[in-house]
Protein backbone atom coordinates (compact mmCIF):
# COMPACT_ATOMS: atom_id res chain seq x y z
CA UNK A 1 0.00 0.00 0.00
CA UNK A 2 2.77 2.42 0.97
CA UNK A 3 4.70 1.73 -2.22
CA UNK A 4 1.60 2.26 -4.35
CA UNK A 5 0.97 5.61 -2.68
CA UNK A 6 4.59 6.55 -3.23
CA UNK A 7 4.29 5.77 -6.93
CA UNK A 8 1.21 8.00 -7.07
CA UNK A 9 3.13 10.85 -5.45
CA UNK A 10 6.11 10.37 -7.74
CA UNK A 11 3.81 10.25 -10.78
CA UNK A 12 2.20 13.52 -9.70
CA UNK A 13 5.60 15.21 -9.36
CA UNK A 14 6.66 13.83 -12.76
CA UNK A 15 3.53 15.31 -14.36
CA UNK A 16 4.11 18.62 -12.57
CA UNK A 17 7.68 18.72 -13.89
CA UNK A 18 6.49 18.27 -17.48
CA UNK A 19 3.74 20.86 -17.00
CA UNK A 20 6.26 23.35 -15.64
CA UNK A 21 8.55 22.64 -18.60
CA UNK A 22 5.62 23.18 -20.97
CA UNK A 23 4.84 26.56 -19.40
CA UNK A 24 8.52 27.52 -19.65
CA UNK A 25 8.61 26.55 -23.36
CA UNK A 26 11.24 23.84 -22.89
CA UNK A 27 11.75 21.02 -25.40
CA UNK A 28 10.77 17.38 -24.73
CA UNK A 29 14.21 16.58 -23.32
CA UNK A 30 13.79 19.46 -20.89
CA UNK A 31 10.42 18.01 -19.94
CA UNK A 32 12.00 14.64 -19.15
CA UNK A 33 14.77 16.27 -17.12
CA UNK A 34 12.26 18.23 -15.05
CA UNK A 35 10.05 15.16 -14.59
CA UNK A 36 12.92 13.16 -13.10
CA UNK A 37 14.34 16.10 -11.14
CA UNK A 38 10.98 16.95 -9.56
CA UNK A 39 10.30 13.31 -8.74
CA UNK A 40 13.53 12.12 -7.14
CA UNK A 41 15.26 15.23 -5.73
CA UNK A 42 13.47 15.19 -2.38
CA UNK A 43 14.02 11.51 -1.70
CA UNK A 44 17.63 11.77 -2.87
CA UNK A 45 18.36 14.60 -0.43
CA UNK A 46 16.66 12.66 2.38
CA UNK A 47 18.68 9.50 1.68
CA UNK A 48 21.95 11.43 1.48
CA UNK A 49 21.26 13.05 4.86
CA UNK A 50 20.37 9.66 6.35
CA UNK A 51 23.43 8.10 4.66
CA UNK A 52 21.25 5.48 2.97
CA UNK A 53 22.93 3.72 0.06
CA UNK A 54 22.29 2.89 -2.67
CA UNK A 55 19.89 5.76 -3.33
CA UNK A 56 16.34 4.44 -3.39
CA UNK A 57 15.58 5.22 -7.04
CA UNK A 58 18.76 3.69 -8.49
CA UNK A 59 17.48 0.13 -7.99
CA UNK A 60 13.73 0.63 -8.39
CA UNK A 61 12.99 0.06 -12.07
CA UNK A 62 9.23 0.31 -11.46
CA UNK A 63 9.58 3.84 -10.09
CA UNK A 64 11.82 4.95 -12.98
CA UNK A 65 9.42 3.39 -15.49
CA UNK A 66 6.46 5.20 -13.90
CA UNK A 67 8.29 8.54 -14.09
CA UNK A 68 9.23 8.00 -17.73
CA UNK A 69 5.77 6.84 -18.80
CA UNK A 70 3.95 9.63 -16.96
CA UNK A 71 6.34 12.20 -18.43
CA UNK A 72 5.80 10.98 -22.00
CA UNK A 73 2.03 10.69 -21.53
CA UNK A 74 1.82 14.21 -20.07
CA UNK A 75 3.87 15.65 -22.93
CA UNK A 76 1.63 13.91 -25.47
CA UNK A 77 -1.49 15.27 -23.73
CA UNK A 78 -0.14 18.82 -23.59
CA UNK A 79 0.68 18.70 -27.28
CA UNK A 80 -3.02 18.71 -28.10
CA UNK A 81 -4.70 20.29 -25.12
CA UNK A 82 -3.94 23.15 -22.75
CA UNK A 83 -4.52 22.62 -19.04
CA UNK A 84 -6.20 25.17 -16.74
CA UNK A 85 -3.97 27.73 -15.03
CA UNK A 86 -4.08 26.10 -11.58
CA UNK A 87 -3.72 22.49 -12.72
CA UNK A 88 0.04 22.49 -12.06
CA UNK A 89 -0.53 23.53 -8.45
CA UNK A 90 -3.21 20.88 -7.90
CA UNK A 91 -1.10 18.06 -9.36
CA UNK A 92 1.87 19.31 -7.36
CA UNK A 93 -0.27 19.24 -4.18
CA UNK A 94 -0.85 15.50 -4.68
CA UNK A 95 2.89 14.89 -4.94
CA UNK A 96 3.63 17.09 -1.95
CA UNK A 97 1.08 15.30 0.21
CA UNK A 98 2.23 11.76 -0.49
CA UNK A 99 5.97 12.32 -0.67
CA UNK A 100 6.04 14.34 2.56
CA UNK A 101 4.42 11.50 4.47
CA UNK A 102 6.74 8.92 2.89
CA UNK A 103 9.64 11.09 4.02
CA UNK A 104 8.31 11.10 7.57
CA UNK A 105 7.97 7.32 7.51
CA UNK A 106 11.53 6.85 6.23
CA UNK A 107 12.90 9.21 8.89
CA UNK A 108 11.05 7.40 11.69
CA UNK A 109 12.33 4.04 10.41
CA UNK A 110 15.86 5.47 10.49
CA UNK A 111 15.44 6.21 14.21
CA UNK A 112 16.18 9.94 14.08
CA UNK A 113 14.86 12.43 16.63
CA UNK A 114 11.25 13.68 16.32
CA UNK A 115 12.45 17.14 15.27
CA UNK A 116 14.67 15.59 12.58
CA UNK A 117 11.65 13.60 11.35
CA UNK A 118 9.80 16.85 10.70
CA UNK A 119 12.75 18.44 8.93
CA UNK A 120 13.37 15.41 6.71
CA UNK A 121 9.68 15.03 5.89
CA UNK A 122 9.43 18.66 4.76
CA UNK A 123 12.68 18.47 2.79
CA UNK A 124 11.48 15.31 1.06
CA UNK A 125 8.24 17.02 0.09
CA UNK A 126 9.44 20.43 -1.07
CA UNK A 127 12.88 19.85 -2.64
CA UNK A 128 11.52 18.58 -5.95
CA UNK A 129 9.42 21.73 -6.37
CA UNK A 130 12.38 23.99 -5.62
CA UNK A 131 14.64 22.17 -8.11
CA UNK A 132 11.87 22.22 -10.74
CA UNK A 133 11.24 25.95 -10.39
CA UNK A 134 14.95 26.83 -10.40
CA UNK A 135 15.56 24.78 -13.56
CA UNK A 136 12.58 26.53 -15.18
CA UNK A 137 14.00 29.93 -14.25
CA UNK A 138 10.95 30.63 -12.10
CA UNK A 139 12.44 32.68 -9.29
CA UNK A 140 11.85 32.87 -6.46
CA UNK A 141 10.51 29.28 -6.26
CA UNK A 142 6.92 28.70 -5.18
CA UNK A 143 8.20 27.73 -1.74
CA UNK A 144 9.56 31.24 -1.12
CA UNK A 145 6.54 33.21 -2.33
CA UNK A 146 4.48 33.32 0.87
CA UNK A 147 2.63 30.21 -0.28
CA UNK A 148 1.09 27.69 2.14
CA UNK A 149 3.43 25.00 0.85
CA UNK A 150 6.17 24.00 3.26
CA UNK A 151 3.71 24.89 6.03
CA UNK A 152 1.26 22.32 4.69
CA UNK A 153 4.05 19.74 4.52
CA UNK A 154 5.04 20.51 8.11
CA UNK A 155 1.44 20.10 9.28
CA UNK A 156 1.26 16.69 7.59
CA UNK A 157 4.57 15.62 9.11
CA UNK A 158 3.40 16.63 12.60
CA UNK A 159 0.13 14.76 12.03
CA UNK A 160 2.01 11.63 10.97
CA UNK A 161 4.33 11.83 13.95
CA UNK A 162 1.42 12.18 16.39
CA UNK A 163 -0.51 9.31 14.81
CA UNK A 164 2.61 7.14 14.93
CA UNK A 165 3.01 7.88 18.65
CA UNK A 166 -0.69 7.09 19.15
CA UNK A 167 -0.17 3.65 17.62
CA UNK A 168 -2.17 4.22 14.45
CA UNK A 169 -1.57 1.77 11.63
CA UNK A 170 0.77 2.76 8.83
CA UNK A 171 -1.96 3.00 6.21
CA UNK A 172 -4.28 5.00 8.47
CA UNK A 173 -1.53 7.43 9.46
CA UNK A 174 -0.44 7.83 5.85
CA UNK A 175 -3.91 8.51 4.47
CA UNK A 176 -4.88 10.97 7.22
CA UNK A 177 -1.57 12.84 7.12
CA UNK A 178 -1.40 13.01 3.33
CA UNK A 179 -5.02 14.15 3.31
CA UNK A 180 -4.11 16.93 5.75
CA UNK A 181 -1.32 18.20 3.49
CA UNK A 182 -3.49 18.01 0.37
CA UNK A 183 -6.46 19.73 2.03
CA UNK A 184 -4.32 22.59 3.35
CA UNK A 185 -2.56 23.11 0.04
CA UNK A 186 -5.76 22.84 -2.00
CA UNK A 187 -7.57 25.20 0.37
CA UNK A 188 -4.75 27.73 -0.01
CA UNK A 189 -4.98 27.47 -3.80
CA UNK A 190 -8.78 27.67 -3.84
CA UNK A 191 -9.07 30.67 -1.52
CA UNK A 192 -5.81 32.41 -2.38
CA UNK A 193 -4.39 32.04 1.13
CA UNK A 194 -0.83 33.19 1.76
CA UNK A 195 1.49 33.45 4.70
CA UNK A 196 1.97 36.98 6.06
CA UNK A 197 4.99 38.78 4.69
CA UNK A 198 7.68 39.90 7.11
CA UNK A 199 7.56 43.68 7.00
CA UNK A 200 9.89 46.34 8.24
CA UNK A 201 8.80 48.20 11.36
CA UNK A 202 9.48 51.49 9.57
Amino acid sequence: MLHVLYLIGIAAFAASGVMAAHRADLDPFGGLVLAFAASVSGGTLRDLILDRHPLYWTHDWVLLTVIGCVAVATMAFLRYRELPQRSLMVVDAVGLAVVTVIGARAAIDAGVTPFAVLILAVLTGVTGEVVRDVLCGELPPLLLREEVYATAALAGAVCYQLLHWAGAGGTTATVISAGTVFALRLGAIRYGLHLPRARSSR
